[in-house]
């Protein structure tokens, strides 16, 4: 691990990373998070009994448009051409909520682990969205990294913990 912020200069000032020297590999993200509710309704939206429609459906398409527009949405972030974004929202009746995965591939020169997770929020904030006139009380939760690998730093899971991938821009 790196001990040193790599978006920021000498003087502390935010920059944006040189990634011009760097070789171009395969680079892999994996995020996901989920979306708890009421049982009724995660029963509603499976049934497709909420007023605004396939809210799975339209999750998925959310997710897909944010990954490609993150760099948009986050300062620092460089722009990619984006190989591959896969989102899935699976409804999990047993812990009443949607689980989120979106899946980034890349080739490139930076990562792109904030584009899947930025996936997987705008797919939360999405179902949220579309199921809010029935439960305000919904909760998009535990968005993380769980896997990236390509790039310096290779491979990275979550189960290594925090600070473990090292490599940013």
């Amino acid at each position: 691990m790196t001990n040193r912020l790599t978006h920021l200069d000498e003087s502390g000032r935010a920059r944006m990373v040189d990634v011009g020297d760097k070789a171009i590999t395969e680079r892999v993200a994996v995020a996901r998070g989920r979306v708890t509710m009421q049982p009724e309704t995660l029963r509603l939206l499976i049934e497709g009994n909420l007023p605004k429609g396939d809210v799975l459906a339209v999750a998925q398409v959310a997710g897909v448009m944010a990954a490609k527009r993150t760099s948009e949405l986050i300062p620092l972030c460089h722009p990619l051409l984006l190989n591959q974004i896969v989102v899935t929202c699976a409804p999990n009746p047993a812990d009443a909520c949607v689980d989120i995965e979106a899946t980034v591939r890349v080739s490139g020169k930076t990562g792109v682990e904030m584009e899947a997770l930025t996936a997987v929020a705008v797919a939360g904030l999405t179902i949220y969205d579309m199921a809010k006139a029935v439960d305000r009380g919904m909760r998009l939760t535990d968005v993380r990294l769980v896997r990236k690998s390509g790039g310096r730093s290779g491979e990275w899971g979550e189960a290594q913990g925090s600070g473990g991938a090292g490599e940013q821009g």
